[in-house]
């Protein structure tokens, strides 16, 4: 089927596409309803269907005769260590794990957070999780205190599963003392703690709250999965929210591992046996789709990644992941791969490995730049994929579909929105604006399977979030518009467009510009207060390794640079020098703690920061101007 086909029969008879997707997966009770609203008048798939995720991404295929497969791969330079689980070595782990959580009193419906770093133990323990109904919550591990408290507060787990320290690259992060000063300032309170000891940093004990992980899996009697409705609760993923309160994104077992394992093949391009990467963590939304859940539910090989893109040892990390384990897809963010071509602008550590067997770039979690996309295209030589998805949809809501029909690529765009979502661009007054006009990115209701039902916990917030601005449209909260044939052009947050003297400027624009000189290696550009013309643009700029640019010529071409390609009237001629960009660990940057620091308006440095100290050296460079 092509994907023009696919696409229109997904949005002209959506039931019948859906229902067609799922029966590519075993179902305990097919469901008699493909789609229908709940209570709350949310729209919900495959009402009445029983199934349970664990047994969709590991016993079934133990009893298929798979259980010798490579299941997961644990690859670890930061210990040196690489261990490779067949599916039934880890079914067998996860049910000893399920059933140690059974003999803690934890049942269908309870929550349990874990806490962990990227180690087998963290995949083990959101499956062990789903086999038994209960609702896990992943926080990223070495999140601040506060932060861990005020998500204890909200999904009230009974057990926290930690481990006593994640490692970042040569810095060793004790997990401990941040659980156990959440606890003390959470409201609610846990009843245990499950803690995994690691040789790089053995914690404290609190008995008789804190167990052993090592002694409670092995006396645990291994657990069976249970049934479970396909709406019933898999997990909350809290993300950012204006009001400072993270809000709890909630994923359904049934229409999550439908929209998963379509998406595997569809989109990825793989299929049973496949290797497949996502270099991401089980903190955030591309851990839980496409480390665990995802490459799992399609009987694929994942690989659990405890590493960086460079300095572990060097830039040509990724290189030998791919080559060593014969990875086909491979998924990650755009910033990594600046961070390499930073270290190694000719790739030529890449010549080093064979990477033959990667067919697929994958690339997601911010815009791809430009001079990036032609940097990977020219050394890769295969296909490079942009693609565009959020927390709350739990997938793609825009790619170029490998496994349908490869489409033409266009760097800056995402292609073409994937079946299942109907997108829209949308002015201020909910007018659809056509080609190349830049407006809100909405999506049509209802949302396809996989997409977040409710908030946890706060159904108001869920409609004041995302369905109020435009009654029937779920606003991404993104701008953007598309071309004359359809392609999607995510410009950056809604709130990231900056208004010049009356002229609305996308920042993403501009980043676009400056981006492509040849001595920046990567860029942001803000909005900051401006008395005469409201805001004026602001760059900040990292230069490749070995650029010997003069300050004054630099800005001098860049103001001509965006003069030629923007026009006069986006007016930028400020910018500045950092050594790094300030971002959270996922690799987005601090636009908006940026723009409010510039302008000197109170801002809260997220919990999320990659490295507090960049921020204070930009505070500094800033100063100096």
């Amino acid at each position: 089927m092509s994907y023009l086909s696919e696409y229109q029969l997904s949005l002209t008879d959506p039931e019948a596409f859906w229902a067609e997707k799922a029966r590519e997966l075993p179902w305990c009770t097919f469901p008699p309803k493909i789609l229908s609203q709940d209570d709350n008048k949310a729209w919900r798939w495959f009402e009445g269907g029983k199934t349970n995720t664990a047994w969709l991404a590991l016993d079934r295929h133990v009893e298929a005769g798979r259980g010798d497969n490579v299941a997961l791969i644990y690859d670890s330079p930061v210990t040196g260590q690489v261990r490779k689980f067949t599916y039934a070595e880890l079914t067998d782990q996860v049910a000893r794990v399920a059933g140690g959580l059974k003999a803690l009193g934890v049942s269908k419906g309870d929550r349990v957070v874990v806490y962990m770093p990227m180690i087998p133990e963290a995949a083990v323990a959101m499956l062990a999780c789903a086999r038994i109904g209960a609702v896990h919550s992943v926080v990223f591990g070495g999140f601040a205190a506060p932060e861990l408290a005020t998500r204890i507060d909200d999904a009230t787990p009974s057990v926290i599963l930690c481990a006593s320290c994640g490692i970042e690259g040569s810095n060793v992060i004790a997990y401990k003392p941040l659980v156990d000063e959440a606890i003390s300032l959470a409201r609610h309170k846990v009843s245990n703690v499950v803690l995994l000891q690691r040789p790089e940093c053995r914690a404290d004990m609190h008995a008789p709250r804190d167990l052993d992980w090592h002694d409670w899996e092995a006396s645990a009697e291994p657990a069976g999965w249970v049934e479970l409705d396909a709406w019933d609760p898999l997990y909350i993923l809290y993300t950012s929210g204006t009001t400072g309160k993270p809000k709890g994104v909630v994923r359904d077992h049934g229409g999550h591992a439908v929209a998963l394992n379509y998406s595997m093949g569809a989109i990825y391009g793989v299929d049973v046996g496949d290797v497949f990467w996502a270099a991401s963590d089980v903190g955030w939304v591309v851990g839980h789709s496409y480390i665990v859940y995802g490459p799992l539910i399609k009987g694929c090989t994942s690989i659990l990644f405890e590493g960086k893109p460079v300095r572990t040892p060097d830039a040509g990390a990724y290189w030998r992941v791919i080559a060593e384990h014969r990875v086909k897809s491979f998924f990650v963010a755009p910033t990594a791969f600046r961070a390499i071509k930073k270290e190694d602008p000719d790739c030529a550590l890449k010549a080093g490995y064979d990477i033959s067997s990667l067919k697929y770039q994958f690339v997601a979690g911010e815009r791809l730049d430009s001079p990036t996309y032609h940097w990977l295209e020219a050394h890769l030589q295969i296909p490079v994929i942009d693609h565009w998805w959020q927390t709350e949809t739990g997938w793609s809501i825009c790619a170029n579909m490998a496994g349908v029909e490869l489409m033409e690529t266009r760097p800056g765009s995402p292609t073409l929105p994937v079946p299942g979502y109907d997108l829209r661009i949308l002015d201020e007054q909910g007018a659809e604006l056509g080609a190349n006009q830049e407006g809100a990115v909405v999506l049509k209701e209802p949302l396809p399977p996989g997409s977040l039902p409710t908030v946890w916990g706060d159904h108001d917030r869920y409609i004041s979030s995302y369905w109020s601005e435009y009654p029937g449209f779920y606003l991404t909260g993104d701008g953007g518009y598309r071309d004359e044939d359809g392609y999607v052009y995510i410009m950056g947050r809604i709130d990231d467009v900056i208004n010049v003297a009356g002229h609305r400027l996308s920042t993403g624009e501009l980043e676009e510009v400056v981006a492509d000189h040849p001595a920046i290696a990567e860029c942001a550009v803000i909005g900051i207060h401006d008395e005469d013309r409201g805001q004026v643009p602001l760059g900040l700029l990292v230069l490749k390794d070995g650029s010997n640019i003069t300050a004054d010529t630099l800005y001098a071409e860049l103001v001509q640079m965006v003069r030629n390609s923007v026009g006069a009237f986006a007016n930028f001629k400020q910018a500045i020098v950092v050594s790094r960009l300030p971002k959270t660990r996922s690799g987005k940057i601090l636009r908006q703690v940026l723009r409010k620091m510039v302008d000197g308006e109170p801002y809260t440095v997220p919990s999320t920061i990659d490295d507090p100290v960049v921020l204070d050296e930009v505070r500094e460079a800033l100063a100096k101007q």
